[in-house]
């Protein structure tokens, strides 16, 4: 990767974190157990998995990297910890559709912030892609936006900020390595959800989905998307998680059957084509 320019490194970066992320809420459909449970090894496994790595690769420098973060450090790991959190609050309170319209909201909140604290005003391209993409989230789930509960539509602005802040703090602390900030923030989620879990068993076919979810979807990706906001702006990164939006119910169609609805296919072809634009525009210019 060192003969590709940061444009290149950070849009590779961001895209292959999204593919993996993409299977996510197939295998949350697929499993069977409680949402705490669901958190408790979404933050455990990612943890130890990472760790382990991180302590293969770095030995005990990772504990030096971890204290040299610093406050941007400690920053992410309360932005990360958040999010991790209020996404599954906004989930249990709201419309699946209202938290999601509320997420596509993270590329606009991550150009408001990195215009004020970062000084980085995102180009009229930028601006654009995100307006369309957010505009295409919103007729996706256009039907679905019924009155929700405020509490969980909250908690769902409250993951974009958080999302929005995390990415700017990567941005700012580029010298640094956040990915152990990022370990000690899946520690904490663990930790907070043992306040409410029923039961930690894993029966049947959760022996397999879960783990493999949470490597796979919650893991690889994390450490990916801690790193590509190092490369590229912030609202760039956010703009690829859009991505989900689409491929995600294409996973849940292919394998469960569950089609989805017109809106989303059209809605989806605008994100991708437009991030797909965007992205070699951008990759063109670099």
């Amino acid at each position: 990767m060192n003969n590709l320019t940061d444009q290149q490194k950070g849009s590779l970066l961001a895209f292959i974190a999204v593919m993996f992320i993409t299977p996510d809420s197939l295998f949350i459909r697929l499993s069977n157990i409680d949402t705490w449970s669901l958190v408790f090894y979404r933050g455990i496994i990612p943890f130890v998995t990472v760790l382990i790595g991180m302590l293969l690769i770095y030995k005990l420098n990772f504990f030096k990297i971890l204290l040299t973060s610093g406050y941007k450090g400690l920053i992410y790991i309360l932005t990360f910890s958040v999010t991790n959190i209020t996404f599954v609050v906004s989930i249990q309170n709201t419309n699946v559709a209202n938290t999601l319209v509320m997420i596509a909201m993270a590329p606009m909140l991550s150009a408001i912030l990195g215009t004020i604290f970062l000084k980085e005003l995102p180009d009229k391209k930028t601006w654009i892609a995100i307006f369309i993409t957010f505009a295409a989230a919103v007729y996706i789930f256009y039907d679905s936006l019924r009155l929700g509960n405020l509490f969980g539509d909250i908690m769902g602005l409250v993951t974009a900020l958080g999302l929005a802040i995390g990415a700017v703090t990567i941005r700012s602390a580029k010298e640094k390595n956040l990915v152990p900030a990022a370990v000690v923030g899946k520690l904490i989620v663990a930790i907070f959800a043992l306040l409410f879990i029923e039961s930690f068993a894993l029966v049947e076919s959760d022996k397999i989905i879960v783990p493999l979810m949470c490597i796979m979807c919650v893991a690889i990706p994390f450490v990916l998307v801690t790193i590509a906001p190092r490369f590229i702006p912030a609202a760039e990164v956010n703009l690829f998680f859009l991505l989900e939006t689409i491929i995600g119910p294409i996973w849940v169609w292919l394998i469960i059957k569950e089609q989805p609805s017109i809106e989303t296919i059209q809605g989806g072809l605008i994100i991708i084509i437009t991030i797909a634009i965007h992205s070699f525009i951008k990759l063109k210019n670099s």
